[in-house]
């Protein structure tokens, strides 16, 4: 199996993102926090959220364990089953006037996020993969459109046919986390409201996020179609010869 510091280097030279890659592991009750992460209610004296972390490990290179004294962000807590959802999740409350016109439609909303189940697990462990003393559950690469599209080729390299992933525009952290774990298949993400303002993602970014056992293939998807071509950056066309202004061409 691939060690995460190879994985990294490998993403870096075939992808080249901006961010750092973020390994992803949930935590079981009674699972051990590695020493050296970051608590955010201890070690910021502030609460955060899901998103936040995964933009600080992507950004700054933190490891962070978000646990449920950590957390401010009622949305991110029950998506990843630290607590059960309460009645203004499932009434579609939540959604109503914000993203839904009524709460018939916040319901059905909120019953296509997917969860975890409460107490499944008690702890959310972020790192930047080059430097995680973790085998993470799934990584999560922030990337721009091109980018994104390089991953999706990488994945269908061996297998063929389409990827298939969905997108509601709101709580993103559980298509990265959840929807990738249950499906243990490649997901492309459409960052969502919270994650542009709280986790600080740009207008230009997307994410790809890739189930760990998966991302010896990945990489062999990204040589493979590299190989044949299919590079980032993009190979532009430039064998052409321009069209100029007339008097630009008069002055030749």
């Amino acid at each position: 199996m691939i060690d995460v510091k190879t994985a990294d280097r490998e993403l870096q030279f075939y992808i080249r993102p901006q961010t750092f890659p973020v390994a992803i592991r949930m935590l079981k009750p009674g699972e051990e926090i590695p020493e050296r992460a970051k608590r955010p209610a201890r070690d910021f004296k502030k609460l955060s959220m899901n998103c936040q972390v995964i933009d600080m490990a992507r950004r700054y290179g933190w490891m962070i364990a978000l646990t449920r004294e950590d957390h401010i962000c009622s949305l991110g807590i029950a998506a990843l089953g630290f607590e059960k959802p309460t009645h203004l999740h499932t009434s579609g409350t939540l959604c109503e006037g914000m993203y839904t016109e009524t709460k018939e439609a916040g319901r059905r909303s909120e019953a296509a996020v997917d969860s975890f189940a409460p107490g499944e697990y008690s702890c959310l462990l972020v790192s930047p993969l080059d430097r995680a003393p973790f085998e993470p559950h799934l990584v999560c690469i922030y990337a721009n459109p091109a980018q994104v599209m390089r991953l999706t080729q990488a994945a269908l390299w061996k297998r063929g046919g389409k990827l298939t992933s969905s997108f509601g525009g709101r709580i993103d952290c559980a298509e990265i986390i959840v929807t990738t774990m249950r499906t243990d298949q490649p997901q492309v993400i459409l960052p969502c409201s919270g994650d542009r303002i709280f986790g600080q993602t740009q207008d230009h970014e997307m994410a790809f996020s890739i189930p760990w056992h998966k991302i010896e293939e990945i990489i062999e998807g990204l040589k493979g179609t590299h190989a044949g071509g299919i590079r980032y950056p993009i190979t532009q066309f430039m064998e052409y010869e321009a069209k100029l202004p007339p008097k630009y061409m008069e002055a030749n």
